[in-house]
């Protein structure tokens, strides 16, 4: 299951989301320098096990080294797609996240996952001396508190059958329960089967401590500075974009939906592409907002209605809700 995006649109730029994304690809970047060292450099950055409970090993490092590598193991990928998909699962679900938390108190939440999910691998592999990288258990606690926060949000996914992409939109309840039954499931079986590589006690561990971190982190009190940061931050329009939950209020062949815009949008106008559904087909069109507009203005689009029986289409029309109205 690949998710494409949610229905919850943040009311704040995800600042440090995007921050951390730029972090993790400028990493992936310094990598292919390494050439030969890479396995070394692995080693290094990685978090291997054995490097804290084995003395052969961890005489070879300083002080420093052990510490540092708590850190740097969640900022760094095996590969590109290993990179790609984190960012983007952190891309889907970061930005609801920061938008309770605020961007320094996601950061200090991001990182408590990361080294959470890191101490859950060290306990279930004390000896091992295979480093793990990667930024998924960090990534899976984010995806804990998106579990507890919005469980009724819906998740577009991407189900490939056979050769033929499947679209639908799943509970996100439903979605990251299912993500973490075959991650805690992998786990389990990782010893019989093998683990090819994966960290599976890192996700499991890092989605349950975000459950807890999410709550913990959010007692941190705000400051006037991180409330300016936080206003600074909001988003002055909505998502160009917009797809649309049509009904038949009437019983006739209108059928009825509601666009969503902020107060400049209000004040200024703004154009917007709606994605009205029709049966399996989805259709896009050009909406002009016009300037001056407040919630419960209704906006008709002629023709794009239920079609008649005669041929002919019904209208659509379009309830604005300003935010914060």
């Amino acid at each position: 299951m690949i998710p494409i995006r949610d229905t919850i649109q943040s009311k704040n730029y995800p600042v440090m989301t995007m921050a951390i994304i730029a972090v993790n690809v400028a990493a992936w970047f310094m990598e292919p320098s390494q050439g030969w060292d890479m396995n070394r450099f692995m080693v290094l950055y990685g978090l291997v096990p054995a490097r804290y409970t084995v003395d052969a090993v961890a005489e070879h490092f300083t002080l420093l080294q052990q510490m540092f590598s708590f850190l740097s193991f969640m900022f760094l990928h095996a590969g590109i797609f290993h990179l790609l998909g984190n960012m983007w699962f952190l891309y889907i679900f970061g930005d609801n996240v920061e938008d309770r938390l605020g961007p320094v108190r996601f950061l200090i939440f991001y990182l408590l996952c990361g080294w959470a999910s890191g101490l859950t691998h060290f306990a279930f592999n004390m000896e091992s001396q295979i480093p793990i990288v990667g930024a998924s258990g960090a990534i899976a606690g984010v995806m804990g508190a998106y579990f507890v926060l919005y469980p009724r949000a819906r998740v577009l996914t991407l189900i490939p059958l056979l050769f033929i992409p499947y679209f639908v939109e799943i509970p996100a309840a439903f979605f990251l329960g299912i993500w973490f039954l075959i991650q805690f499931l992998s786990a389990s079986l990782e010893g019989s089967l093998g683990g090819g590589g994966i960290a599976w006690w890192a996700h499991v561990g890092g989605f349950l401590f975000g459950v807890l971190f999410y709550y913990l982190v959010r007692m941190i009190p705000t400051t006037g500075v991180l409330e300016r940061l936080q206003e600074a931050t909001v988003r002055r329009r909505t998502p160009r974009l917009q797809v649309l939950r049509t009904s038949r209020e009437t019983g006739g062949h209108d059928v009825y939906g509601t666009i969503m815009i902020t107060p400049e949008e209000a004040r200024e106008g703004a154009r917007k592409i709606v994605n009205i559904p029709a049966g399996f087909r989805k259709r896009l069109f050009r909406v002009m907002v016009p300037s001056g507009v407040s919630t419960g203005t209704m906006l008709k689009l002629a023709g794009l209605g239920e079609k008649k029986d005669a041929g002919a289409r019904g209208d659509a029309y379009l309830r604005v809700i300003v935010e914060g109205e």
